[in-house]
């Protein structure tokens, strides 16, 4: 591997930065959604199914375990103490609430995107400047050069593209598993809403 970075020239360290942080991010975000799903989205989708058996004090106290703000979305919905409170004002603040709280779940991904798409740019330009050095070498030895040489430019040059898109292809599938998680959760947080402000 440490054979092939060096070959690879100066642009492969770029891409070596790049693939390691898409693997914390990756680590990180899988932490976080797994963590976020067992100890807030399933205790609240238990409230809800509380509420909706008629049990709103059960769904209060569970919700109000729940450490995360997230969980204010019962005490605004279905807290007596808040029965003074517009329904419009409910929802709007009980959107409010889950809007931050899917901003932090989606905390992170951006840089999976952006390594995802710039990636493949830099192993491309990586090919091209080497590309260029290999005919550079060609030009100074005349044209009298034997095929085993050019091959060996040319896969050398070529190894910026590999490692570009060995970064990028598995930044594009994390980042769009991970959206597809934070979009799920966006689902069921809506459907808890609309639930308890019926």
């Amino acid at each position: 591997m440490w054979h092939l970075i060096f070959k690879g020239g100066l642009l492969m360290w770029p891409l070596l930065f790049c693939s390691i942080l898409v693997l914390a991010v990756i680590v990180e975000r899988a932490f976080i959604l797994a963590g976020a799903r067992k100890k807030i989205i399933e205790p609240l989708q238990h409230s809800r199914m509380l509420f909706i058996q008629g049990d709103a004090e059960g769904a209060l106290q569970l919700s109000g375990a729940i450490k995360d703000p997230i969980a204010d979305i019962f005490l605004m919905g279905c807290d007596p103490a808040n029965a003074e409170i517009a329904g419009e004002e409910k929802e709007r603040l009980i959107s409010r609430k889950g809007t931050r709280f899917l901003r932090r779940m989606e905390d992170h991904l951006r840089i999976l995107l952006i390594i995802g798409n710039i990636t493949p740019v830099i192993g491309l330009l990586g090919t091209v400047t080497g590309m260029i050095k290999a005919f550079i070498k060609i030009q100074e030895l005349q044209g009298s050069v034997n095929a085993s040489v050019l091959a060996g430019g040319i896969w050398e040059a070529l190894i910026t593209t590999a490692a570009g898109l060995a970064v990028a292809i598995p930044a594009h599938i994390a980042y769009h598993y991970f959206e597809g998680q934070v979009d799920n959760m966006a689902d069921e947080i809506s459907d808890i809403a609309h639930d308890i402000l019926q």
